[in-house]
């Protein structure tokens, strides 16, 4: 199924001039073009021949273009009506690999929508919804996930969260869920100029796949922890989870002194807090 842009499909720069589309602030949105950088994320995650993907905010369909390349079977969700006559004339390229839905990922349910299958999860998310659908796709209550990976492009700034160590600046509630049971890593940055337009920061792509769940925790119990704890990094511990029944006898019988802050807890003493709590 692996191949080449059929040869009646024009470049992706020429379609979006000929449909007079432009990025839209509102929707967070930066196009990419360059072929080739596109078809290296979309190796990111492995051999994609005949694989389902799942792809959000595909835009014109740069990103698409080049996991269709890869043989994948593609599951795109898109909200801008703008994009959507252009994302079907890639499926008609493609026939039987794309299926295009019109709608908010925030309120799709992708596991539904690949009837249990295992899938990936490949994006340049929109930066305004980036981050609320990273840490959805990192809570789930059974583990592993369906998901076999996810390749996400982010803010540099929020991939360096993601794959930040204890008592560094970055680490952050982000760092813990995205490590506590999986792992992440940066696999790519890509300069603001690869962009149309170009955003005002840099870009990276985070590379993430499930690893073995601690036992005995409870996940959404851990997501209230480090959301009570770094939504107030600045107080101790005993401050910013005052408010978790039972977190300040638990941060005694561990040991964990509770004039820390929340940036010198690692992952594991966090996963530990959680468990005496579960």
């Amino acid at each position: 199924m692996t191949g080449s842009t059929p040869r009646n499909l024009p470049p992706l720069r020429e379609t979006v001039r000929a449909h007079g589309l432009s990025a839209s602030r509102a929707l967070g949105q930066n196009f990419l073009f360059d072929e080739q950088l596109l078809d290296r994320i979309a190796a990111l995650p492995g051999d994609l021949d005949g694989a389902t993907v799942f792809e959000v905010g595909p835009g014109p369909g740069g990103l698409t273009r080049a996991l269709l390349r890869a043989g994948a079977r593609v599951i795109a969700v898109e909200r801008d009506d703008r994009c959507l006559p252009l994302l079907g004339e890639l499926s008609d390229a493609f026939p039987g690999q794309l299926q295009v839905i019109a709608d908010d990922a925030m309120a799709v349910d992708v596991d539904a929508l690949t009837g249990g299958a295992p899938y990936h999860i490949v994006a340049n998310l929109p930066y305004n919804v980036g981050t609320a659908l990273f840490t959805r796709w990192l809570e789930p209550a059974v583990w592993p996930p369906r998901w076999l990976s996810l390749t996400l492009m982010f803010q540099l700034e929020v991939a360096e969260r993601i794959v930040a160590p204890v008592g560094s600046d970055a680490y952050g509630r982000l760092s813990v869920l995205a490590q506590w049971r999986s792992t992440a890593r940066i696999a790519m940055k890509v300069h603001r100029s690869a962009f149309t337009p170009p955003p005002k920061v840099m870009s990276a792509i985070v590379h993430v796949v499930p690893a073995e769940q601690p036992d005995g925790v409870v996940p959404k119990l851990l997501s209230k922890l480090t959301e009570k704890g770094f939504g107030q990094r600045r107080k101790m511990l005993r401050q910013s989870l005052k408010g978790v029944e039972g977190a300040i006898a638990a941060l005694d019988t561990l040991g964990i002194d509770p004039t820390r802050r929340a940036e010198t807890v690692s992952v594991g003493e966090w996963v530990a807090l959680a468990r005496a709590l579960g």
